[in-house]
């Protein structure tokens, strides 16, 4: 499929009932036509991975579009500054979210994590933590070592009361305490740390994260 069927496809699955749920869930409203992901997922599998054609449905500003042009992007060809363009571009956390599974596939996640953590932006920073989650939650290989440095940055921007940043900086937490008993030990000394805070976005990651890695579903888990 080329780009204007990509675009004709993604017109004909139109759904406004959908863009109203999906505003009162947070998500952007603004050149989103209301389809679910239930629906992309397939229609990237049809079209099959294709860079170029990824570059041009992220420039049609369309919110699905955007969302498709990450699942059939090429991880290996990915630069640094396409990243930082398409972050530039972030302005729903729903988009955040599902391109943060793409650029965990490529070699700048570590280095984009470290920037992104650090910058202003709502969602930029939000793109921050959740690339944290995810590649705690999906990337096997990585060593205790390489997310234990990502809890200075979690303590950091802690106090940022922004409900998606504070959001994806409570996930990063939890889904790191997630992966193992070693882990979830730091991850609760971390949490319990926060909770020791006079902030009130701090507490509430505490409050929220401890309940889930001191559950006794997790705690068990983590003993198998």
């Amino acid at each position: 499929m080329n780009y204007d069927q990509v675009i004709s496809k993604l017109k004909s699955l139109k759904n406004p009932k959908n863009v109203e749920g999906m505003a009162r869930f947070g998500i952007n409203s603004k050149n989103t036509l209301g389809i679910s992901i239930y629906d992309l997922r397939p229609l990237a599998k049809q079209i099959g991975k294709n860079h170029q054609l990824a570059l041009q449905l992220w420039k049609s500003k369309i919110h699905e579009a955007r969302i498709l042009a990450s699942y059939i992007e090429e991880p290996e060809k990915v630069t640094d500054s396409q990243l930082e363009s398409w972050v530039s571009d972030f302005d729903s956390w729903d988009v955040v979210d599902q391109v943060s599974e793409l650029i965990a596939k490529t070699p700048y996640v570590i280095k984009k994590i470290k920037d992104w953590s650090n910058r202003k932006k709502e969602f930029v920073k939000r793109a921050a933590f959740a690339l944290i989650a995810e590649i705690a939650w999906h990337d096997k290989t990585m060593r205790d070592s390489e997310f234990e440095q990502f809890f200075p940055l979690i303590k950091k921007a802690a106090t940022d009361e922004r409900n998606f940043v504070r959001k994806a900086v409570n996930w990063a937490l939890r889904n790191i305490g997630k992966r193992n008993k070693t882990l979830n030990k730091q991850a609760i000394d971390v949490a319990k740390e926060l909770a020791e805070s006079e902030d009130k976005t701090a507490k509430w990651i505490a409050k929220d994260a401890l309940r889930e890695l001191t559950s006794e579903k997790i705690q068990n888990r983590l003993k198998t």
